[in-house]
């Protein structure tokens, strides 16, 4: 007779539930301020098949909320609210224009003898109101990148046409919201830069000047290697929310393996003698397809002040790729992209390949990478620039971390421990796994470090941590 152990029996396992996206919608309480026009207020509600007294309700109960906040905080109204089993999320994004998201906690199921439904319990503390707020905030420049603003399309076309742009917007991104995924890099919103020699730099500024001067119609350009910024001329906050659109979702839906080398018969025609591998991520798939679309994706830039529209252009050779933007008023035509793509396709292919080859070198010189000590996110408010070698991997659905989500945890209390002061400090916690966490913050800049050195002291970890900043960090930290 076969015994099977109550917890080798199916089903007798904890399970464990990931934060996840309960709902989502979109208000203005200028839009019904009568009784029974309550409905006019909603101008996007996700999961749409809830009912509409539902909706109403849970929509009425954010503006008392909001509202019941203001009288104890006029200029600073509520940001989230915490209850057993789910989060609620605010963000005035313009005036009088709510988004609100709900978070449904983290839990875990027990199961129970005797055949008693499972006993759940809800991991309330687990969520970070800081990530998920970057996350809420986060959606709305992604649908101010593609749209404009709410006002401006309330002004071109009322409530109609602002509420179809925000189904025809949030229905898509909506799904591609991972919230398990979710992180410390979400709160810093940060940009990876690719570290590059003088002379490479040069050769880059030099080829951007020249496609600028040649194709006239570009206004903007924005230059990436291997999914790190090298140039842009984009104003900082349009370039930090283009990036993590290119990087989490443009770039990822045309991976392949990529080349080596610039002498792979990856397309067999010839420029200037010289084989190229570039081609349109936006736009044509084919320039030699005579029924070939040349329509681009449109984004708005510089929304606060100048408002331009621009096509968004993203030409790719290699690990190469250059956007280009140009104004949308223009019309761009076959004849325009055949001579982008003559122009640009053997410099960027031969600018790629030095890049690569230059960035060997440098890698030999430097020598064999050790696994260090050490791991850190590292983030600077001024440049929005990142670093992390925690991360692996960080798309909008995967966030591959080498260290335990606990670790991750108290990075972001932390980091949250930071933005309630204005001053330079420095936190060290020891966790329990014996590993041993450091946040360093210091005019602007941020160090987040994970030492997994289990008998040092409070003493040797600080010094540790000095000696990192000293060779890692030079001229950085001020910090003694």
């Amino acid at each position: 007779m076969l015994m099977i152990s109550p917890r080798m029996a199916s089903g007798m396992q904890e399970k464990q539930y990931t934060p996840s996206l309960l709902s989502f919608f979109i208000y203005n309480p200028k839009f019904g301020p009568r009784e029974g026009e309550e409905e006019k207020k909603i101008l996007f509600y996700h999961p749409i098949e809830i009912e509409k007294n539902e909706k109403i309700r849970n929509v009425g109960l954010c503006e008392a909320i909001v509202q019941f906040t203001r009288t104890f905080s006029p200029t600073n109204p509520a940001k989230s609210l915490h209850t057993q089993k789910n989060r609620q999320f605010f963000h005035e994004a313009e005036e009088n224009y709510w988004m609100v998201m709900v978070v449904r906690n983290p839990m875990v199921e027990k199961p129970n003898k005797d055949g008693k439904p499972p006993t759940v319990e809800y991991q309330e503390e687990e969520i970070i109101d800081s990530v998920y707020g970057s996350v809420l905030q986060q959606c709305y420049c992604m649908y101010k990148l593609f749209n404009g603003t709410f006002s401006r399309a309330f002004e071109a076309g009322g409530v109609e046409l602002l509420t179809q742009k925000l189904e025809k917007f949030f229905y898509r991104y909506l799904q591609t919201l991972h919230l398990q995924s979710c992180d410390l890099l979400d709160v810093f919103g940060g940009i990876s830069f690719f570290p590059l020699d003088k002379m490479t730099y040069l050769k880059i500024q030099s080829f951007v000047n020249r496609v600028e001067e040649s194709l006239s119609l570009v206004k903007y350009t924005a230059f990436l290697y291997n999914d790190q910024l090298i140039w842009s001329g984009l104003e900082q906050d349009d370039m930090r929310i283009l990036y993590k659109y290119l990087t989490t979702s443009l770039f990822p839906r045309h991976s392949e393996p990529e080349l080596a080398g610039r002498d792979s018969p990856l397309r067999p025609e010839v420029a200037g003698n010289l084989l190229h591998y570039g081609r349109f991520l936006t736009g044509p798939a084919n320039l030699k397809d005579p029924d070939a679309k040349f329509r681009f994706p449109r984004i708005f830039v510089n929304t606060e002040d100048s408002y331009e529209e621009l096509h968004l252009i993203v030409y790719k050779a290699m690990t190469a790729a250059v956007c280009f933007m140009v104004n949308a008023a223009v019309d761009l035509n076959r004849e325009f992209c055949e001579q982008l793509d003559s122009l640009v396709g053997p410099q960027l292919t031969l600018l790629a390949s030095d890049i690569c080859e230059q960035f060997n070198i440098n890698r030999r010189i430097s020598g064999p990478e050790k696994e260090p000590q050490f791991k850190f996110i590292y983030f600077n408010h001024m440049n929005l620039a990142e670093k992390s070698t925690i991360h692996m991997r960080k798309t909008a659905s995967v966030s591959l971390t080498s260290v335990h989500p606990d670790l991750m945890k108290i990075l972001g209390d932390i980091n949250c421990d930071f933005a309630r002061v204005n001053e330079d400090e420095e936190i060290i916690v020891k966790a329990m796994t014996d590993y041993w966490v450091v946040g360093k913050k210091s005019d602007q800049r941020e160090l987040y470090v994970i030492l997994n050195q289990k008998n040092a002291n409070l003493i040797e970890v600080n010094e540790e941590v000095k000696r990192l900043c000293a060779t890692q960090f030079n001229n950085i930290f001020f910090l003694d």
